[in-house]
């Protein structure tokens, strides 16, 4: 397996690798210090290219520090010290990471404003045990054009109204790196970090990025890739799988990134995709095209095996799935009916292994695999595999 641009993987530390001042308690980046994939990973990846005939799998790697533009931090502790950092393994206690090296500069920024906003604002943080207190979680998005965060502030409460006083203070301190602040409501209880109901306290519906020349449109309950960078050239060798005026099915579609960054170059775009937030960020991104572009596009809501139909006639499927992969129905279709090309984005390795193997006695043949080492220091690898009908 070659590196693209990243030193080979190696334990010991290289250039370019930050210092991280949370390292122990914080286990959030296992295999800090090796800017490669994790070597299982890459075994097993060069064993599926080595089997279908192909050479070892190139990795494409990016920053080393930074390169979060999106974090989810848990609140915990008491009113006048809280913690604002990401669980220790297998507990319920917090590491305050105030200096997080990997994380954007502006993301530390706002979480540190946001903490003293609590604290001002005697506002209670979140206890598990008890299933009480107010401040829950906090998730920021940088958007990068413009370098301002959406803020989120998850509260344990049906409103905003107990937390009003700390959403004024973090308005104002946050001054001009503020592109948007909400309030998401969550009283249940488990693991589930964002509630359903959003409240906007201030600025724009949606933070706004650019793939291929398309505009993306990420309301805050929508999901968005943390490593904006390598994310693009992802999306970028996409572009390059794709034969010009083709008709694409696309599962799993989002908020439309990769779809709708092909639409100058391919005749007809069909998006599946089941979550309302990113539905509705895709819709937002559709509503600025013009009228011969939305006339190509077309849009099939719920469950991707409910709308395996969408494939029939396509030359290319996309699917870019969660870890656990395809659906069922799903894959059962594209093995029933396999297309002239399926494009597998995968963030699930092991999915992706046990379906490439079912693909291929499907009649489907792996002509290229790509690693993306989007989530550098963790064991994470993402994997673009390109499926051809024998």
């Amino acid at each position: 397996m070659t590196d693209v641009a990243a030193p080979a993987g190696s334990a010991r530390p290289c250039a370019g690798i930050p210092r991280c001042p949370h390292r122990p308690p914080c286990l959030a980046c296992p295999r800090f210090g090796d800017p490669g994939l994790d070597p299982r990973a890459r075994t097993a990846l060069d064993d599926l290219a080595r089997a279908h005939g192909l050479p070892p799998v190139e990795v494409v790697t990016g920053a080393l520090a930074g390169f979060r533009h999106r974090a989810r931090l848990a609140i915990r502790g008491r009113m006048a010290a809280a913690k604002l950092g990401l669980f220790e393994p297998g507990s319920h206690r917090v590491v305050h990471i105030p200096e997080c090296s990997v994380q954007h500069p502006l993301i530390n920024r706002v979480a540190a404003i946001v903490r003293s906003a609590l604290i001002d604002a005697r506002v209670s943080s979140y206890s598990e045990a008890a299933h009480a207190g107010l401040a829950r979680y906090l998730q920021v998005v940088v958007e990068r054009a413009s370098q301002t965060a959406q803020v989120v502030l998850v509260g344990n409460a049906e409103s905003p109204a107990a937390l009003a006083g700390a959403l004024d203070l973090i308005r104002e301190r946050c001054g001009r790196d503020l592109h948007s602040l909400w309030f998401n409501a969550n009283t249940a209880r488990g693991n589930a970090i964002l509630g359903g109901h959003f409240e906007r306290w201030h600025g724009p519906d949606a933070v706004v990025e650019h793939f291929g020349g398309a505009a993306i449109h990420y309301p805050p309950g929508a999901f968005g890739q943390s490593n904006l960078e390598i994310a693009a050239r992802i999306i970028a060798y996409l572009r390059g799988l794709v034969p010009p005026g083709a008709a694409v099915a696309e599962f799993y579609a989002g908020v439309g990134a990769i779809g709708l960054s092909l639409l100058a170059r391919i005749g007809e775009l069909r998006c599946n995709e089941s979550s309302p937030w990113s539905l509705q960020g895709l819709e937002r991104g559709l509503a600025q095209l013009d009228a011969a572009s939305r006339a190509r596009v077309s849009v099939v809501p719920g469950a991707a095996a409910d709308a395996c139909s969408m494939a029939e006639g396509a030359q290319v499927v996309i699917v870019d799935p969660p870890r656990r992969g395809l659906d069922a129905g799903l894959l059962q279709h594209l093995c029933t009916c396999p297309p002239q090309r399926v494009i597998y984005v995968s963030c699930g390795l092991s999915s992706l292994l046990q379906q490439s193997a079912q693909l291929y006695t499907a009649g489907l043949r792996l002509r290229q695999l790509r690693a993306f080492n989007l989530l550098p220091f963790t064991d994470h690898v993402e994997a673009v595999a390109c499926f051809d009908r024998a």
